[in-house]
């Protein structure tokens, strides 16, 4: 027996599970002497009332850690008998009733077999002279309006046989008046309106007029159902009062009856009173480093009055169950083997009336809520009425009748919550019943809503497996539970630190370890228990505290951890313990075991409902809907506490991570549940590092600040949980391996863009080091998707490419871990772009200088290289970093490289002596191109002999060394001899039939800048180039013409033009521009100041028609003299041209000219003739104009000197 007593007390003692429900039960006391009835709870006192007539003082003494980490538990402190019971209320249910705390004056009211006594708290002394009404039914209807907290006196309603007596309580006990309402069961008082009932039906009272409004029976089938309704006011005031009854004889205590103990095997722990206020330790303050919103004041940081209450020790038949000595040394009776309710009604006949218990609560001021039904199996249903007596509101609906009914939250205002967190403003009914189920009966609370509308939504909070085992469950009597539940609302509220909040709440450090390279991967945390407590919901909460304390003491757990973080672990505990403190004043009893009634903390309530969706999930897949239920059921919920602001969080991060490592897991999710899962995920707030550390490619990219990661216990157990469904935990490298699904890794794609949208957010904590592994993250991520894209899908690698583009641009906070990723995956131009963002022009030209030098890069996205580096110089204000990579550029490409120093949009200018002296030295190739702009773009004509020395440079050397460049040279002249008129020029020749050869392009420049192409104005040194060109004076045929015809050997130029080239055309141009300008391209007209005079052409041209009568070949001689004569015979003498030309010649060869000649000269003879005329009308006009001016001056007389 005693084995089976030891074990049944350790069911009792196991911590309840985790619940889904609004209501949890926590065990007040357990193991009680006798079957509780009642109870209340005063300061740090309990009161308890049993069936046996007997009163149990109990008080609570605090738990022996100094922390305050222990519960406190309770101690018997005394025990006496109350009335017996006497033959004159033989129809009340043996024991206490009712006890009723007047906490205002220190005052109790107990009801005990049909007897009213009083007493003083907290020692229990008689009041009043041991002052006891007799044939009460009632005590209580104190005034739930009334608010002031000093005062010193209260009235309460005591219920007799025949009236209802209002009694002053103070210093002294008096009545107030009577009212005439016989056989009253229950009251509440609102202000001078009271809710009352007798054993048939409900009234309203108007306590000052003492007037009753009937209100509606408690039961249909009453016999005064039908007589209720309708009733008009009724004046309820009293008959001349008789003094209340005194008896001062102490046998009312001290007698032993054995009549009553006799039957104690059916007794029930009657009333329950208890004001329970525990012991509180001072206030701990919150580590400044916590995560969530800002912190109360200081003050109001102290445990709940009332820890968890640990249950006394198991009672034995020896003595008392105290731990030290109590008051009376009174043995205890014998645990009943079975309790049968006192109340129980037995089976009823239809015809027979049934009396329900009556039950009234008042929600709010203005309200009352009465219960009605048929019978205790049927359905009962609850009225609200108005202080007018109307209904009001809908009704509420109950499986069964309820024995027991409180109202909790809510603007309930009985006095009772005033103290309540502001988390439980929702108003619940709850109802004590008894419910069929398939395992036969079963006791709970029945819970549902009363100041909204919840559809018939209710909620079962069971009682029986809380304080029994099977054997206890199964018994039954005609197959009913025999059980007495009782449920009530105490008069003060009771504090309870729920440390399974605090373990899920509090922050934990995400431990990293660092690998040889850089990465960084989480491991299991070997100092924190949250696998252990996430697995195991029943572990105690005082094992996480004495891990804590173990971690600071070990030293060898104390060496691996710094004193900040100890003390950071210690802080967070405190803070722990001050989240889950919640207030009840709601009890619930049954047998001899008592219990609080707490709402489960928001916490534990979605963290409960959360496992429960998992538990479903290992059958089969994870149904994201639920979860999406969970989300919602709290979307747009505003946190009124910090506990449900941290709760809130939480859960969030919670359902994003199972989301996060489902996807990841090999089963993973249905393809249509990922946009659903992303959804999840980004509005879970999570801190990022925390599923990347899952993660075996990215969770290398992790960066944490000096003091860590700090993370919910919660979550992070369920990281430890979780993370092993993912494959590759235990591997370092580089790969994702299982985890590189399309839908998956855009996932993460979206996941990390999200977050990225969140910078400069001052609401995230540790923003600098979250951003920094978001960033890396989602690089590494792009960089290692894109490089198997590269050369598998080239759509899905464009797209990648812009969104690798669109982060790098935007900038980066892991500026240096880019670059290294960057260099890893040999993409040069993304990184030249990152450098980009960062303005860093250095470290672009240079990069990109590694590129055009053919060092790796896979995306080869540079195309263009030197032009963009041309166009990027030029946009550069930097002069030192323009003249280092226009060099590099000149040198490479010597067209692009000048650009750079010739751009007009350019930056930065540069003087062409310092281009020239820069180019001479970094890129001598450039400086003839640079000299080129100059000297043709910019007509500069001071660097054209510089020119022309790079030019005869190249083109010399090409000869002097390559005798296959002079062969090609004089194939040309060869080539172009051969052509028959009509011809183009030899200059328009060679740039036709152009070789792909700088030194033929430079001996082009070279004959245009020679050739006179600047104007008349532009000047070399024509000796220098003379004597350097005379040694190829065969191979550079035209260039030795320009130099005759520049020294003024215009008979050799024309001979060489004529016979070496046979240019004719360019010999016309020589005679006509005086040698000054060919071989080289005009457009517009000739300045006439540089033409010579037309003797000087006559000369050319008389030199050139000598060399044509030279010509070898008759018919192109005769040919080209005809031409040239017939185009340019004004130049020439015609006695000249005949005294020259062969006489061999016929004249038809000259027909042509001479015509032409001889009318020149008619013509000029005719024009000599007018001439003459004119001139000699002329003459005689002046002549005659000097006769008129002398006829008008007159003679003159001129003296005669006399000798």
């Amino acid at each position: 027996m005693a084995t089976d007593r030891a074990d049944k007390s350790r069911k009792r003692k196991r911590k309840p599970g985790p619940s889904i429900g609004t209501y949890v039960l926590r065990p007040l006391l357990e193991d009680v002497p006798l079957q509780v009835d009642d109870e209340e709870n005063v300061e740090r006192n309990l009161y308890i009332g049993t069936s046996a007539a007997e009163l149990l003082h109990f008080v609570a003494i605090p738990g022996d850690s100094p922390e305050g980490l222990e519960e406190s538990s309770f101690i018997l402190a005394s025990r006496f008998e109350l009335s017996p019971l006497s033959s004159t209320s033989s129809q009340i249910s043996p024991g206490v009733q009712q006890i009723t705390i007047l906490s205002k004056v220190n005052k109790a009211c107990i009801l005990c077999n049909g007897a009213l006594t009083f007493y003083s708290l907290p020692e229990l002394t008689p009041a009043f002279g041991n002052l006891k009404v007799v044939s009460c039914s009632w005590v209580g209807g104190v005034n739930l309006d009334a608010e002031d907290e000093e005062a010193t006196e209260e009235v309460v309603m005591i219920c007799m046989k025949t009236r209802i007596r209002l009694v002053r309580i103070g210093e002294e006990a008096r009545s107030v008046k009577n009212i005439e309402y016989p056989s009253c069961l229950s009251s509440v008082r609102r202000g001078g309106f009271a809710c009352v009932a007798d054993p048939h039906a409900y009234s309203l009272l108007d306590v000052a007029n003492q007037q009753k409004v009937p209100l509606f029976p408690i039961s249909s089938t009453s016999e005064e159902a039908g007589s209720v309704a309708g009733r008009p006011i009724e004046d309820v005031s009293s008959r001349p009062e008789t003094p209340v009854a005194r008896s001062v004889s102490s046998q009312n205590w001290n007698d032993t009856h054995a009549g009553t103990k006799g039957h104690k095997r059916n007794m029930s722990l009657g009333t329950l009173v208890g004001n329970i206020g525990l012991w509180q330790p001072e206030s701990r303050s919150r580590s400044p480093e916590r995560q969530g919103n800002a912190l109360p004041d200081p003050k109001s940081r102290m445990l709940s009055p009332s820890q968890a209450i640990s249950p006394v020790r198991p009672r034995s038949n020896e003595g008392s169950p105290d731990r030290r000595p109590v008051t009376p040394e009174k043995p205890l009776p014998p645990t009943p083997n079975r309790v049968v309710p006192p109340k129980a009604l037995p089976s009823t006949p239809a015809s027979q009336p049934v009396l329900l218990e009556p039950h009234i609560c008042s929600p709010i001021p203005t309200e009352f809520l009465l219960t009605t039904g048929t019978f205790p199996d049927d359905p009962g249903v609850g009225i609200f009425v108005n202080l007018d007596g109307d209904v009001v509101r809908g009704t509420l609906e109950f499986g069964r009748y309820p024995s027991s009914l409180v109202v909790d939250g809510g603007n309930t205002a009985q006095g009772l919550t005033a103290d309540l967190e502001a988390d439980d403003v929702d108003g619940y009914v709850l109802a004590s019943i008894t419910r069929s189920t398939a395992r036969g009966e079963e006791i709970g609370v029945e819970i549902q809503r009363w100041d909204i509308d919840s559809g018939g939504k209710k909620e079962w909070l069971s009682i029986m497996p809380m304080g029994t085992d099977e054997g206890d469950k199964n018994e039954t009597e005609n197959g009913n539970l025999c059980v007495n539940v009782g449920l009530g609302a105490i008069k003060t509220t009771i504090g309870k630190t729920f440390f399974e909040v605090g373990e899920k709440l509090r922050a934990r450090r995400l431990k990293l370890q660092t690998s040889s390279r850089r990465p960084q991967t989480a491991v299991h945390n070997p100092y924190g228990p949250e696998q252990a407590r996430l697995a195991d919901h029943d572990g105690a909460a005082s094992n996480d505290n004495s891990d804590t304390d173990r971690k600071a003491s070990d030293p060898q757990v104390a060496g691996r951890l710094e004193e900040w973080e100890i003390a950071r672990n210690q802080q967070e505990d405190e803070f722990g313990r001050r989240l889950g403190e919640k207030k009840s004043h709601i009890v619930v009893w049954t047998r001899n075991s008592v219990w609080w009634v707490f709402r489960n903390p928001l916490v534990l309530k979605l963290d409960a409902t959360i496992d429960q969706a998992l538990e479903l999930a290992w059958k089969s897949t994870l149904d994201l809907r639920g979860l999406v239920k969970i989300v919602n059921s709290i979307r747009g919920q505003e946190a009124r506490t910090e506990t449900e602001f941290l709760s809130l969080e939480y859960i969030r991060q919670k359902i994003s991570l199972i989301v996060f490592t489902q996807a990841a897991s090999p089963t993973r999710l249905p393809k249509d549940d990922y946009r659903i899962a992303e959804e999840l995920l980004i509005q879970g707030g999570v801190d990022p590092r925390l599923p990347l550390s899952i993660i075996p490619l990215l969770r290398q990219e992790i960066v944490e600040g000096a003091k860590g990661i700090w993370i919910h216990a919660g979550v992070l157990g369920a990281v430890e949980v979780y993370a092993s469904q993912i494959p590759g935990q235990n591997q370092i490298d580089e790969r994702l391996g299982d985890l590189e699904a399309p839908a998956f890794l855009t996932l993460i794609k979206r996941f990390l863009l999200a977050w990225r949208e969140r910078k400069g957010f001052g609401s995230i904590v540790d923003g600098p080091e979250v951003f920094q592994t978001v960033d890396a993250a989602l690089l590494h991520l792009f960089l290692y998707v894109g490089r198997r894209a590269l050369y598998t899908d080239h759509r899905t690698s464009a797209s990648l490419r812009a969104e690798l583009y669109s982060v790098v641009d935007h900038g980066v906070d892991c500026f240096d871990r880019a670059v290294d990723l960057l260099e890893e995956y040999h993409r040069l131009y993304v990184l030249s772009r990152l450098y980009q963002s960062r303005k860093m022009s250095r470290k672009v030209l240079s990069t990109w200088r590694r590129i055009i030098e053919g060092e790796r890069d896979d995306g080869g996205e540079l195309a263009d290289g030197e032009n963009e580096v041309r166009k990027y110089l030029v946009r550069l204000k930097d002069s030192e970093l323009v003249e280092e990579y226009g060099t590099w550029l000149a040198r490479r490409n010597p067209v692009l490289g000048v650009h750079v120093f010739t751009d007009d949009n350019s930056r930065v200018k540069f003087q062409p002596s310092q281009v020239v002296d820069l180019l001479r030295k970094e890129a001598p190739e450039a400086v003839k191109v640079y000299l080129e702009h100059l000297v043709f773009g910019k007509k500069t004509t001071q660097y054209a002999n510089d020119l022309i020395s790079y030019y005869l440079d190249n083109v010399l050397s090409v000869l002097e060394a390559s005798p296959e460049a002079q062969s090609i040279l004089s194939q040309s002249y060869e080539t172009y001899r051969a052509l028959r008129p009509p011809k183009p020029t030899y200059r328009q020749f060679i740039t036709e039939n152009s070789i792909p050869a700088s030194w033929w392009h430079d001996r082009l420049r070279l004959l245009e800048l020679i050739g006179g192409s600047h104007g008349g104005g532009f000047s070399y040194d024509v000796s220098s180039v003379l004597h350097r060109v005379e040694p190829f004076e065969q191979a550079l045929v035209p260039e030795s013409i320009i130099l005759d015809g520049r020294q003024g050997r215009h008979q050799q130029a024309l001979r060489l033009l004529t016979h070496g080239l046979g240019d004719y055309h360019t010999a016309i141009n020589y005679c006509l521009l005086g040698g000054s300008s060919i071989f080289h391209p005009t457009s517009g007209p000739v300045d006439p100041s540089l033409l010579p005079s037309r003797s000087e052409q006559a000369t050319l041209f008389s030199c050139l028609f000598a060399e044509f009568l030279l010509i070898v070949d008759p018919s192109d001689c005769v040919e080209r003299t005809s031409q040239l004569l017939d185009r340019f015979g004004a130049w020439f003498d015609v006695a000249d041209v005949l005294a020259r030309i062969p006489d061999s010649w016929s004249v038809e060869l000259l027909e042509g000219y001479l015509v032409s000649a001889f009318r020149r000269l008619v013509m000029e003879k005719s024009e000599a003739m007018v001439v003459k005329a004119l001139s000699g009308a002329e003459n005689l006009k002046i002549s005659a104009d000097f006769v008129e001016k002398c006829e008008g001056t007159g003679p003159r007389v001129e003296g005669v000197s006399v000798l």
